[in-house]
C-alpha cells in the first residue's frame, strides 16, 4: 500500500484494515494509541433473559475468530504496527475484558512495551447476569503502557488529582456505560455500534496521558468516541475503521463537535514540569533582600537571608531546605512552603515569590 502522509490522515477517519493502514503511516508519528480491539467474546448462540426476550449482545462478525492462535496473530500484527508509529516517549492504552485482555497483555510485554498501570473500569450500570451461573461481569480492564521502560511518557498527575476533587486518582474508575442520549442510534432506532464507549472514559484517558496538540491514533475507531473527545480537548486524531457505515457515523458525529476554547482545555500542570527556580534568584532580584528575617509556622523558628541565597540561624547555615529541616530536627523539609515572610502585615510562604518568578520564565 502507498505511503499515507500524516497530513492526509490527521483529524480524519481513514477507511481500511487497521494493520495495512498503520503500515502506510510514517514511523514515530503519533503521541498516543488508544485501542478498543475486538474482544473475541466467543459467544455460542443467542442470549436470552428469564422472560425469554433476546439480549442485545455483541455478535458482530468482526468479533469472531476461529481460534486463540488466530486472535493472537491478529493482536501481534496490530500491536507491532502501533509500536512502530508511536513516538519513543509515547503511550498506549488498550481496553478489553476477561475474554482477551490477558492474551493482549502478554503480547504487549513480548513486544517490549512497559506496563505502567492496569486500570479497572467499574461500570456503575452493568448488564446483569441473566443465567445466574456466574458473577455479574461489571468491569473492563485498560492496560496503559509506555513504549519502553525508560520512556519519558506523559502523565498529567495534577490534572487527574484535580479531576478527582483533589484526591490522588486511583486505578479503579467508576463510570457509567454508554447509554441514553449518548448512545448513537441508526435509522431503525437500534444501536449504531454494539461496543460504543462512553465519552467520560476517553476524556479521562486523554486528559491523563496527552498534551494539547498531541496526536492520538485509534486503530479501531468504530463510532468515533476517541475522535470526538480528542477534538473537544484540542488534540489531533487519526481514526482507522474498516466498516464504511461506522466510518460515516464517526465523521458525522465529529463534525458536530465544537472544540473548547484554548483557555478551557488548559490543565493543571505537574510541579515537575515547572521551571526550576533557585532561591538565590529571589535574593538577587531584590524580592527578599539580604538580611530579611524569615519565620516558620506560628513564628516558632527564625532565620536570616544571606546574599548568596542561603539562610543562617542561631547554630547553622545552609539552603532553605536544609535549615528548615535543621530547626525542626527533621531529615528533610520543603523550604519553599515552610519559610514565610511578611507581606502587607501577614506572613505568607516564600513559595509565592517562586511562582512570581516562574511566570517570567515559562
Amino acid at each position: 500500500m502507498a505511503e499515507l502522509r500524516l497530513e492526509d490522515a490527521l483529524d480524519r477517519v481513514v477507511e481500511g484494515d487497521c494493520v495495512e493502514r498503520m503500515r502506510a503511516l510514517p514511523d514515530g508519528c503519533v503521541d498516543l494509541v488508544f485501542a478498543d480491539p475486538p474482544y473475541n467474546l466467543q459467544l455460542k448462540g443467542d442470549l436470552h433473559r428469564p422472560d425469554n426476550s433476546k439480549v442485545d449482545a455483541v455478535n458482530d462478525q468482526w468479533d469472531k475468530f476461529s481460534s486463540f492462535a488466530e486472535y493472537d496473530r491478529f493482536t501481534r500484527d496490530w500491536l507491532t504496527e502501533a509500536r512502530r508509529v508511536l513516538k519513543d516517549n509515547g503511550g498506549l492504552w488498550v481496553i478489553g475484558s476477561y475474554h482477551n485482555i490477558f492474551r493482549v497483555g502478554a503480547i504487549l510485554q513480548d513486544l517490549g512495551f512497559w506496563v505502567l498501570n492496569d486500570v479497572v473500569w467499574r461500570k456503575s450500570n452493568p448488564m446483569p447476569n441473566f443465567r445466574g451461573r456466574r458473577f455479574t461481569n461489571a468491569h473492563e480492564t485498560l492496560i496503559w503502557c509506555s513504549k519502553s521502560e525508560d520512556a519519558k511518557y506523559t502523565f498529567n498527575y495534577e490534572a487527574m488529582k484535580a479531576l478527582n476533587d483533589e484526591i490522588q486518582m486511583r486505578s479503579d474508575w467508576t463510570l457509567p456505560i454508554c447509554s441514553g442520549g449518548e448512545r448513537l442510534k441508526d435509522e431503525d432506532g437500534q444501536k449504531a455500534h454494539s461496543t460504543q464507549k462512553p465519552e467520560s472514559l476517553l476524556h479521562r484517558v486523554l486528559l491523563a496521558s496527552t498534551k494539547t496538540g498531541d496526536t492520538v491514533l485509534d486503530p479501531f475507531f468504530g463510532s468515533g468516541t476517541t475522535g470526538a473527545v480528542a477534538r473537544r480537548l484540542g488534540r489531533h486524531f487519526i481514526g482507522i475503521e474498516r466498516d464504511r457505515e461506522y466510518a460515516k457515523i464517526a465523521r458525522s458525529r465529529i463534525a458536530d463537535i465544537e472544540p473548547a476554547d484554548s483557555d478551557a482545555i488548559e490543565i493543571t500542570k505537574s510541579k515537575r514540569s515547572e521551571p526550576r527556580i533557585p532561591f538565590g534568584w529571589v535574593v538577587e532580584r531584590g524580592l527578599l533582600p539580604p538580611g530579611t528575617v524569615l519565620q516558620g509556622p506560628q513564628k516558632r523558628h527564625r532565620a536570616k537571608v544571606r546574599a548568596d541565597g542561603t539562610l543562617v540561624c542561631s547554630d547553622a547555615t545552609g539552603s532553605i531546605h536544609r535549615i528548615g529541616a535543621h530547626v525542626q530536627g527533621l531529615d528533610a523539609c520543603n523550604g519553599w512552603t515552610f519559610w514565610q515572610f511578611e507581606l502587607n502585615g501577614k506572613l505568607v510562604p516564600i513559595d509565592v515569590l517562586r511562582q512570581q518568578l516562574r511566570a517570567t520564565v515559562s
